[in-house]
């Protein structure tokens, strides 16, 4: 790893700032080397979870790490220009303006729930914005892993993509190493231990963690139409999205009639004649066995636990918790499963002051017929980023940044704002005919007290 760093930080040096067309060129063999071997990923990611549908990969991962490398490409010439900047009052007839310049390696730590997107989707903003890259993919998907070594090795030279593949001893030495930025997407819990790896550098990070995302159904708002985009996003890769829907709040008297219509949507999403094929696995037994414990602790407390009917080829079906204990796992932790805990509420207010004195979550889901109801939640209730009447949506917005906030995360990418947050912001100042500042050196005169009490109101 050490020396793979080496090489980049020498390449980098010699090769400062890329011109577009390098960055246009390197972002085009990232295209043509998942687009060429799509049918592989997808056999190998499907084979690391242990039954993951090839459709399901391409639609959240492939497509949309497909649309973000084109995005970049077309647009990096213009987000490469010099910004203009209007010179302070004292200094006009000078010129200012803002260089987005490469920082240099980028360290990106990617998860094992959607091992390509989360691995290549900030591999574009680093290419884009210049940078070099080296990326620990999760041990818990070693084929994958495997594959994308090979893979990578191919498309690129080995001073500007290199792939690091180990287990967890060497996950903690690469965040350990001075990388000049880190991309770290994982729990909450590791990305503390990650931020403070990298803090012994001073790496500046960026984490993209996760939380308890709520779903918010208003009054007035059709049942079966929040539940058709609830379902939709709980239950797409078993619910394993950083993003998905972690639990739903509607209002009281309310909670029976969603969580049915959550479960007919789920039966209608995957019927019995292709539930087997159609739906993911949990990645290892020791997940599911927590997703088991945590449902049987809220119905050994009196929780009433649905199950969608069917046959899920011994996977934990779509299930929908009501009365889970505030106190446990399915309340307090991230769910990370097909498994929807639904919470009612008297009133608005109530429901923003539960979402509210919890961890700000990564994604916010709001269901609410009018605009000033809309209005109203995006006012109350704090989270990374939010779509409203849906779910999981923004997320594939590359106009949009992403990224969450407090215990989600810090820092956001995709698009331009990825390639600004892998970029330094060097300001430059030029002083025009008159450089004001050198007037002002001493010995201290009548000059230096008439700018004094001209820009000193």
């Amino acid at each position: 790893m050490e020396n793979s760093l080496a090489l980049m930080r020498k390449a980098a040096l010699a090769e400062r700032i890329p011109e577009a067309d390098v960055r246009r060129r390197r972002l085009d063999a990232l295209h043509r080397m998942v687009k060429d071997n799509r049918d592989e990923i997808a056999r190998v990611i499907d084979a690391d979870f242990g039954g993951r549908p090839k459709q399901e990969t391409e639609i959240l991962e492939i497509v949309p790490l497909l649309g973000a490398i084109r995005h970049a490409r077309s647009h990096v010439a213009r987000w490469m220009r010099d910004e203009r900047r209007a010179p302070s009052l004292a200094f006009r007839g000078g010129r200012a303006w803002v260089r987005h310049e490469p920082l240099g390696v980028v360290g990106i730590v990617s998860p094992w729930n959607f091992p390509l997107y989360l691995c290549l989707g900030p591999l574009v903003d680093t290419l884009a914005a210049g940078n070099r890259a080296m990326i620990k993919p999760s041990e818990l998907t070693p084929q994958f892993s495997e594959l994308l070594e090979k893979l990578v090795s191919k498309a690129f030279a080995p001073d500007e993509v290199a792939v690091i593949t180990g287990d967890v001893d060497v996950a903690r030495s690469f965040t350990a190493l001075p990388f000049d930025h880190l991309v770290f997407t994982g729990s909450t819990s590791v990305g503390r231990h990650v931020m403070r790896a990298a803090a012994d550098n001073l790496t500046p990070v960026t984490l993209e963690l996760g939380g308890k995302s709520p779903a918010i159904v208003t009054e007035g708002y059709s049942l079966d139409a929040a539940a058709q985009a609830i379902a939709q996003g709980k239950f797409l890769n078993a619910g394993q999205i950083c993003i998905a829907p972690d639990y739903a709040l509607v209002p009281a008297g309310q909670e029976e009639a969603l969580a049915r219509a959550v479960l007919v949507a789920a039966e209608a999403s995957y019927p019995a004649t292709s539930a087997a094929q159609d739906y993911a696995s949990i990645i290892t037994e020791r997940h599911r066995a927590r997703l088991d414990a945590a449902v049987a602790e809220a119905e050994k407390a009196g929780a009433q636990v649905l199950r969608a009917n069917g046959d899920w080829g011994g996977r934990i079906p779509p299930t929908v918790v009501i009365g889970a204990p505030e106190d446990g796992v399915l309340m307090t932790e991230e769910i990370f499963g097909p498994v929807l805990p639904i919470v009612p509420y008297r009133d608005l207010d109530g429901a923003l002051a539960h979402v509210n004195c919890r961890d700000r979550p990564l994604a916010l889901y709001a269901f609410a017929k009018d605009r000033s109801t809309q209005q109203r939640i995006l006012d109350g209730a704090i989270s990374g980023g939010v779509t409203l009447n849906g779910t999981i949506s923004h997320i594939a917005q590359e106009n949009l940044p992403f990224g969450g906030v407090g215990a989600s995360g810090m820092g956001a990418y995709h698009g331009h704002a990825g390639f600004r947050r892998l970029s330094h912001a060097r300001s430059v100042f030029r002083p025009g005919p008159i450089d004001a500042f050198a007037l002002l050196r001493p010995p201290f005169g009548r000059f230096a007290d008439f700018a004094i009490r001209t820009f000193g109101r």
